[in-house]
């Protein structure tokens, strides 16, 4: 992605006989392609290639970029790299059982107020330009394992609702990373826009776009609250469907 984003900073320079929204093709590329569930990464490549043939570059050339803003930023690679064996140890040990076990023991706890918390926090730290969380760092041996047991606390979890979970505590930290960061103004996105708008002669300043990044995350945050407690009201539902069933617990339908 970062490979894609820096091919699309390059053809924001001026290109003759090239409108300047044609080349943000190749976000529409990226669009269409995670929509249609294609391989992620083939679909940045093709991204790429999109973007940079319609700027005017050469096939060479935008493959060259590829491989120059991989060397650039291959230190980035370490992140995961570094993290994923501490956190495999981490998860050997009962990282996730001891999550699970310390949120069930917090009363009134449930699952969609775990992730809607996280979002929340994670919005505020990448909007200060805090580079906290991660789905190897955070949402896989600490957020999701919360969730899952604040919701165990209410009743017994079916295969379904912990997918659920686990698929909601990816969402959260998705949305409260993409949705957030625009509000930090040395983000790679910011200055991406402020160097398109520069080509096209429009005059905006990066606090500008900053400040509108507010209600973007704002309006975020109150789409994950819905969708939170849609998830708890789901889970309950089927938490008494399976307590009433025939050998389920009475007790869990009267909790």
């Amino acid at each position: 992605m970062m490979s894609f984003l820096g091919i699309l900073a390059a053809a924001a320079e001026p290109a003759s006989g090239v409108h300047p929204l044609l080349k943000l093709t190749g976000i529409l590329v990226v669009a269409a392609g995670f929509a249609l569930r294609i391989n992620p990464l083939l679909v940045v490549i093709l991204a790429g290639v999109v973007t940079g043939m319609i700027s005017g570059m050469s096939f060479h050339e935008v493959i060259a970029l590829f491989g120059t803003f991989f060397v650039e930023n291959r230190y980035m690679s370490l992140a995961v790299i570094l993290t994923v064996p501490v956190i495999g140890l981490l998860e050997r040990y009962g990282l996730q059982e001891r999550a699970e076990y310390l949120v069930r023991r917090r009363g009134g706890a449930t699952a969609g107020r775990v992730l809607l918390l996280y979002q929340a926090v994670r919005e505020i730290t990448i909007a200060l330009g805090i580079p906290i969380g991660g789905h190897a760092g955070m949402v896989r041996p600490l957020v999701a394992p919360m969730a899952e047991g604040a919701a165990a606390a209410q009743g017994e979890l079916d295969p379904k609702s912990r997918a659920e979970i686990r698929a909601h505590a990816a969402a959260a930290e998705n949305v409260g990373n993409f949705f957030a960061e625009d509000i930090f103004i040395g983000v790679g996105a910011i200055l991406l826009m402020k160097g398109f708008f520069d080509t096209v002669g429009m005059s905006v300043g990066v606090w500008d776009m900053a400040l509108w990044g507010f209600p973007t995350a704002l309006a975020a945050f109150g789409v994950g609250w819905w969708r939170f407690r849609a998830l708890d009201h789901r889970i309950h539902l089927r938490q008494c469907a399976s307590a009433t069933a025939p050998g389920g617990s009475h007790d869990a339908a009267q909790h």
